[in-house]
């Protein structure tokens, strides 16, 4: 089940809304549970049952860990901790790559390949099995006490705003409003929820999916048939959806917590403004960022190493990340391609872009971020090498490529609101949709009509047409 469907928004989420708030607030929690399950075991019923089974038994592991005071014992339930939730991840999305790259291997040296039975993958693991070595290692660190009670950490785990496609929220962030939220609970803060998850679905509905499926059009041509000039169409067209598409499923998860009074951290913040690879890294996908960050570089020794390990622990780090999104070498490459950039950023780019100034910089680094998607988005090495060589090269052919109006009046907005708080005005109104807690009842006026508008054009899309998909659903 997606957002940006009938069956979540026609019934789903009316009823939900409606029973949670009738019931008393003991109740809601379990109310979560039984829904987030259902909305999961929608799209993967196979899979909820190991889902759930790896987060009971982990359950015990961490409350082991927190009464236990031998601190080799506490390490080893740790690691048994990690390892049943890494390992779990690594044979769900990493085996079936494995296994093929063994046979190329072994059809390289003449040798019989492995049979195996592809292993299918489950929505959304990657950010749930993040967001659960959370858990284990705030508690075993004691910056957070566990959870009392199973049902409470499966619908921490599980719930369903952010179950499938983040934003990666952090046990310790919403610790104390799993408990209790009652404080947020509020008119204001519902009304607050309903607009962000408006705004979010009309991202993804009335933008991302025409520019992706321009994007599609384009990247699915053959060498022979891509031109210089439809090579840039598509993977601007990508540029804007990735980000239209992932920041609009954030808002809608930020939103929908909201309304239920929870705080989830934010997933993004203008991140095409950013004058550096290393600035866009802290505004793309912030809570990736953040865990990579605290459980993956600060432990490898972070800045407190030599020059030449730090740089390494950087390209290790963005590897991983590069390989966390797919089980693909487009995407490893892709990791390695941001770390060499973060690595070049420390030797002398940082320096160079001040001393080019900001635009300058906002340009260049807006480039390499475009090149860097073209390694995201393809399917093969080959495709990558082409579609470069196409983009620096003048090429056409016989066939006219002409994006209609529509898409393109799409990409003009989407570049717009992509670049609009470098000024002034673009970050007041950013901070009065997005960010303002208190709105007046004039301004709440404003914002409802809006939201009614929005939801009317993108409900009115979304039956219209079959394309919708989700671009990290796959992650």
């Amino acid at each position: 089940m997606v957002f940006s469907s009938v069956i979540f928004l026609a019934w789903f989420l009316p009823a939900f809304l409606l029973v949670y708030n009738l019931l008393p607030h003991k109740l809601r929690n379990y109310w979560i549970l039984l829904t987030s399950i259902v909305f999961y075991a929608w799209g993967a019923p196979k899979f909820i049952f190991v889902v759930v089974a790896t987060i009971a038994i982990d359950f015990y592991i961490v409350k082991k860990i927190h009464f236990s005071t031998d601190e080799k014992l506490r390490k080893r339930l740790l690691a048994l901790s990690v390892i049943l939730k890494i390992g779990l991840l690594a044979y769900f999305k990493y085996v079936n790559f494995f296994i093929d790259n063994v046979n190329h291997l072994l059809n390289g040296l003449g040798w019989a390949e492995i049979h195996w039975m592809q292993v299918a993958l489950p929505v959304g693991i990657s950010f749930f099995i993040f967001q659960a070595v959370t858990y284990s290692v705030d508690v075993y660190r004691k910056v957070s006490p566990p959870l009392k009670n199973i049902s409470d950490y499966l619908m921490y785990i599980l719930l369903f705003p952010q179950l499938i496609a983040g934003p990666i929220v952090r046990y310790i962030t919403i610790a104390d409003q799993i408990n209790d939220r009652r404080e947020l609970e509020t008119i204001d803060n519902k009304l607050l929820g309903l607009y962000r998850f408006v705004i979010g679905l009309s991202k993804k509905l009335l933008i991302a999916n025409v520019l992706g499926s321009m994007a599609d059009d384009v990247f699915s041509m053959t060498e022979i048939q891509l031109t210089t000039q439809a090579a840039w169409v598509g993977v601007l067209a990508y540029t804007f959806q990735i980000y239209f598409d992932f920041s609009g499923y954030s808002d809608m998860a930020i939103g929908l917590g909201k309304m239920m009074g929870f705080q989830f951290p934010e997933n993004f913040n203008n991140p095409y403004i950013s004058q550096s690879i290393t600035e866009f890294w802290r505004r793309w996908h912030i809570t990736l960022g953040e865990w990579m960050r605290d459980y993956l570089y600060i432990p490898l020794g972070g800045n407190r190493v030599s020059k030449s390990r730090m740089y390494f622990n950087l390209w290790l780090v963005f590897l991983l990340s590069g390989l966390w999104h797919g089980a693909a070498w487009n995407f490893v490459m892709w990791g390695a391609f941001h770390g060499l950039f973060l690595i070049l950023d420390r030797l002398f780019l940082l320096r160079f872009y001040k001393k080019i100034g900001k635009y300058p910089s906002i340009l260049l680094t807006f480039f390499i971020t475009v090149i860097g998607w073209v390694i995201f988005r393809a399917t093969s090495f080959d495709q990558i090498a082409y579609y470069l060589k196409t983009m620096f090269t003048v090429k056409t052919n016989h066939l006219l490529f002409h994006p209609n109006e529509k898409f393109l009046w799409v990409l003009a907005i989407a570049f717009v609101f992509s670049f609009i708080t470098l000024f002034g005005f673009g970050r007041k109104m950013e901070n009065f949709v997005f960010y303002k807690n208190n709105l007046s009842g004039k301004n709440h006026l404003f914002m409802f009509g809006l939201a009614v508008v929005l939801f009317v054009l993108s409900y009115s899309s979304m039956v219209s047409t079959g394309f919708n998909p989700f671009i990290y659903f796959r992650f």
